[in-house]
């Protein structure tokens, strides 16, 4: 008797308990694989708009982009470069005579990289261009998503159009490399951010990539004109200068735009205010950078020290990186200093 019953309900028993718990976690694993496709899906459709086979666009970093450009073939955009703005008679003697040191020889092959570098158009067909455009897009609008190659999601970032490479005129590459940097090392990305929001604020506003485009033409015209020769010799580096004055100028208009409450319509004269200073007064920025950054490292909540931006090679590799200075600005100021 005492058997029967228990033949019965022991093989019943063991079931019931694993029951419940399979068809629950049966449920949410299903869901959980519905959004892993869906959110799939995204990144393939993405991918075709992009142009690619398969799978998302990985970040790329400033350096690794750099030696890209180090190992390409850019004797065609070296032809087209003037590494000095050139002078005749008085103003020749003049600058000889009391203007800034010359750059040093070991410096220039890097100078001439760097105009080069701004000779070099947005190409659909380089992977590297793609990744770089891709990554500045995914680093300000904190999406772990890309977006298309072309449309309106980049006048949303602050280009005047749908093609982000026709606003390049006068930088080249060099405009997005400079944007790179800025949102990819550790220490800058939380000023690029909040240099973003400011960008969209309901009356402050202003086109965000345009504005880089056009400090990137400042920094490579006071180059160009030989106003940051004492310092890269100094640091015995060009383009770890070139890009800690994009990034001091950068900072010195938000401070100025966000206390001051300017508007777009103040844009021409505090880019002309820019330009004095990035010819005349580049130590000033760059010391107001450093101090920047310095306050920012002790008030990081992770412990961690990250080296300051000001005492970073950008040349890594040991080889000679020069910044070509960009022959006649294709894009020039209009009146006094404005937008593109």
């Amino acid at each position: 008797m005492n058997a029967h019953p228990a033949d019965t309900t022991q093989p019943e028993e063991p079931p019931l308990p694993p029951e419940p718990f399979p068809t629950r976690v049966r449920g949410i694993s299903a869901e959980q694989r519905s959004a892993q496709e869906e959110w799939e899906a995204v990144e393939d459709i993405q991918s075709v708009l992009l142009g690619r086979s398969a799978g998302p666009v990985p970040l790329i970093s400033f350096n690794e982009a750099l030696q890209f450009f180090q190992t390409t073939d850019l004797s065609e955009c070296r032809k087209k470069i003037q590494a000095t703005v050139h002078r005749q008679g008085l103003a020749a003697l003049l600058h000889f005579l009391f203007g800034p040191p010359r750059l040093q020889q070991q410096l220039q092959g890097e100078r001439d990289l760097a105009l080069a570098i701004a000779q070099c158009g947005l190409d659909d067909n380089q992977a590297v261009h793609m990744r770089i455009l891709q990554t500045i897009y995914k680093k300000l609008t904190c999406s772990r998503l890309g977006c298309p190659r072309y449309g309106t999601h980049w006048e949303e970032l602050g280009f005047q159009g749908a093609d982000p490479g026709t606003d390049l005129r006068g930088t080249g590459m060099l405009g997005l490399m400079q944007m790179l940097y800025f949102v990819m090392d550790s220490q800058m990305l939380p000023l690029a951010l909040e240099i973003f929001r400011l960008s969209q604020h309901e009356t402050q506003n202003f086109p965000f990539c345009i504005m880089s485009v056009n400090i990137t033409r400042l920094v490579l015209q006071a180059l160009r004109e030989e106003c940051l020769s004492r310092e890269c010799n100094r640091r015995r580096q060009v383009i770890a200068v070139l890009n800690d004055l994009y990034a001091a100028a950068f900072l010195q208009l938000y401070r100025v735009w966000k206390s001051q409450h300017k508007t777009i319509a103040d844009s021409g004269f505090l880019l002309k205010e820019l330009e004095f200073s990035t010819k005349k007064k580049p130590k000033q920025l760059l010391k107001s950078l450093e101090s920047y950054v310095r306050r920012s490292s002790v008030s990081t909540a992770d412990g961690v020290q990250q080296p300051s931006p000001l005492s970073i090679s950008s040349n890594q590799a040991g080889e000679e990186i020069n910044f070509t200075g960009i022959c006649d600005l294709q894009v020039e100021l209009e009146g006094e200093a404005r937008l593109i």
